[in-house]
């Protein structure tokens, strides 16, 4: 089975995009601008929405909808293009890995994150594939909503745009459906704890 949908998760809007919340949006961004895509709004899938053809027609998908919300974008989508959920990759923030590490894995529960919360709602499966970027944690569970809500610092930020460029060398091998494969490659990037 191929990917034919990536879904980065964030907060839509200014004040949000530059928060640890918004890793899954970052990836996407950055991942089309090095592709030339395009993006579009679309009503719809309540999303920033891209085509790409490479090497099977797919999408990338920014939910506008709020974090909590995830699920009605990329259910609406699923639904309109009749996609299996083991062709979505979601890429989100992870905060039980640290700043620079990465990790492809299929399946498995929401780890208390409200966006694949409502995704797995939405889908009516957790059996979707997810890119975790590790952004770390504060320490404290009460400290969590704030964490996520604020800018990382430079260190942290450069530790994290190094595990995109990474997780962005085997977009190739995911798109093919090469998972093991490309599992192989970013976990072996990821830095020794």
């Amino acid at each position: 089975m191929t990917v034919r949908l990536l879904v980065g998760l964030g907060n839509p809007g200014i004040e949000y995009h530059d928060t640890r919340h918004n890793a899954g949006v970052w990836f996407l961004e950055q991942w089309a601008q090095t592709q030339g895509l395009a993006w579009a709004y679309e009503s719809r899938f309540q999303g920033r929405l891209a085509k790409v053809s490479l090497p099977v027609s797919g999408w990338l998908l920014c939910p506008e909808t709020y974090m909590n919300r995830s699920g009605q974008s990329v259910g609406a989508l699923m639904r309109f293009y009749r996609l299996q959920p083991d062709e979505i990759l979601v890429i989100h923030d992870e905060l039980d890995l640290p700043p620079g590490v990465v990790r492809l894995k299929s399946g498995g529960g929401s780890g208390g994150h409200n966006g694949l919360k409502d995704i797995i709602a939405h889908v009516g499966t957790q059996d979707f594939w997810r890119l975790r970027v590790g952004i770390g944690h504060p320490g404290k569970g009460n400290d969590v909503a704030g964490f996520v809500l604020k800018r990382p610092g430079l260190p942290e930020m450069n530790a994290i745009q190094e595990a995109l460029i990474a997780s962005h060398r085997v977009m190739p091998l995911i798109w093919k459906g090469q998972f093991q494969v490309a599992m192989g490659q970013l976990h072996a990037h990821n830095p020794s704890p």
